[in-house]
């Protein structure tokens, strides 16, 4: 699959005849919603669990130092928490653009916390595509992420970004936060302060 996917997403028209729709964020979107939308509610979607195992090109990273960003694994019986926004098909098109490193979008059943349910989309890289780094040693991948940064920003705060945002929505997941550790401790230790 090539890098760049945004003219594959474009052509997947399933919600264009809609008059909005729910995008499930697990990674970034969480927390950076720099688009418009009707409404936000957190979700869950089943069969899936997060893994920072895609490589990021083009934000958290440079091509030729990627950094580590989320992406969705299958795993049966698994339940992956994030964020769902209500948003109009217009606004697929800049997300597209934000996504175009290696996602595709995905139609996926959600389950909101008072019990109801939608079918929605969301982005996820799989295995076949270019940027796809797979699962490495914990401790090589902390140090991969503490290493990167890209056009926006510290490949570091997309991780601590997630970790925070995922403990306001009263979720716990170790892969996560044993990454975050892990990058903590790699992370260079600030200067002591001298008395004033």
């Amino acid at each position: 699959m090539a890098l760049d996917t945004t003219d594959l997403n474009r052509r997947m028209t399933h919600f264009d005849d809609h008059d909005d729709l729910w995008l499930f964020g697990y990674g970034s979107l969480i927390w950076k919603a720099d688009f418009p939308y009707l409404e936000r509610r957190p979700a869950r979607i089943h069969g899936w669990v997060r893994r920072f195992w895609q490589g990021s090109h083009d934000h958290r990273g440079t091509p030729e130092a990627p950094g580590r960003v989320a992406t969705l694994v299958a795993e049966p019986g698994a339940v992956c928490a994030g964020m769902a926004y209500r948003i109009t098909p217009a606004t697929l098109a800049p997300l597209d653009v934000r996504e175009k490193n290696g996602y595709l979008r995905e139609i996926t059943p959600l389950q909101f916390d008072d019990g109801t349910t939608a079918k929605g989309l969301t982005y996820i890289a799989t295995s076949d595509n270019a940027a796809f780094l797979g699962e490495a040693d914990v401790d090589a991948m902390a140090r991969q992420i503490a290493a990167a940064h890209g056009p926006s920003g510290p490949n570091t705060d997309y991780l601590l970004n997630l970790e925070t945002a995922l403990a306001e929505l009263g979720v716990v997941e170790p892969h996560v936060s044993d990454l975050a550790r892990r990058v903590r401790h790699v992370l260079p230790s600030p200067p002591d302060r001298q008395p004033v």
